[in-house]
């Protein structure tokens, strides 16, 4: 068991030091305000839409999720996933410790209601448990569904599997999917259950938000396209490729 947990360990930090720093604090960066974000919602005139602004960000982390795909495989990809997962519970944690202590934050000076204004930031960025419990399971499930189904949709192009249409296929399709199964944990979880949601506005929620963050995706789908093509040229991650033996997975 110590050895299998030191082998686990020795894999991760070989994987976390070929991944690009960039793609990496992107990644988190969007792990992050989503859940931050998500938990404002729209004003939408439709009785039967609800939207969160979780969807201005969303996107960019499974673009990533994408790319890392792309070149390390669906299990180095999730291993990235979990990691910033775990960085985002640190942070609201952080974030929480921060609410409790006393003070004035700066949109006082502004508004002048001290007790309201601290008290609804306080709880927003401090969070709430249900909030980040919703938002954990909801990304970890969708990482998993969207790495491995992005990987076994790559496998099935025999011919030119590099191809910008097996790139776009493999993406919009664990997208959709994904995101799909993200919107929908979450709205079940949380808006449903202490946001006041229906049904109808959680299965509406999940299949716009959806859509709303796919074609988002598809706009940028080239520029992700590019960069795994750029890492490809430029040998990036041949150490935990060549280590580990991930080289067919990232075909």
């Amino acid at each position: 068991m110590k050895q299998a947990f030191h082998n686990f360990f020795t894999e991760l930090k070989t994987l976390l030091s070929s991944v690009p720093p960039l793609t990496f604090a992107l990644f988190l960066l969007s792990v992050f305000t989503m859940n931050l974000l998500a938990n404002k919602s729209l004003n939408i005139p439709l009785d039967w839409l609800a939207l969160d602004c979780g969807i201005v960000v969303s996107w960019v982390a499974f673009l990533c999720m994408d790319t890392l795909t792309k070149r390390f495989g669906p299990k180095a990809a999730t291993l990235v996933s979990f990691t910033a997962i775990l960085l985002n519970v640190i942070a609201c944690i952080i974030l929480y410790l921060a609410s409790l202590i006393p003070g004035t934050w700066g949109a006082f000076y502004d508004f002048g209601e001290e007790s309201v204004i601290n008290a609804a930031l306080d709880s927003t960025f401090g969070g709430t448990w249900y909030v980040l419990l919703g938002s954990t399971i909801a990304f970890l499930t969708s990482a998993v569904i969207n790495n491995f189904a992005n990987w076994g949709i790559g496998k099935a192009f025999k011919k030119n599997p590099n191809g910008f249409l097996a790139y776009a296929c493999r993406v919009y399709l664990s997208t959709a999917v994904a995101q799909l199964a993200d919107n929908l944990i979450f709205a079940l979880i949380v808006s449903h259950f202490f946001f006041g949601w229906s049904l109808l506005q959680c299965f509406t929620c999940a299949a716009t938000g959806m859509i709303a963050e796919l074609l988002i995706e598809a706009a940028f789908s080239p520029l992700g396209y590019r960069i795994s093509k750029q890492w490809e040229k430029e040998g990036v991650g041949e150490q935990y490729l060549s280590r580990y033996g991930k080289k067919e997975e990232s075909a």
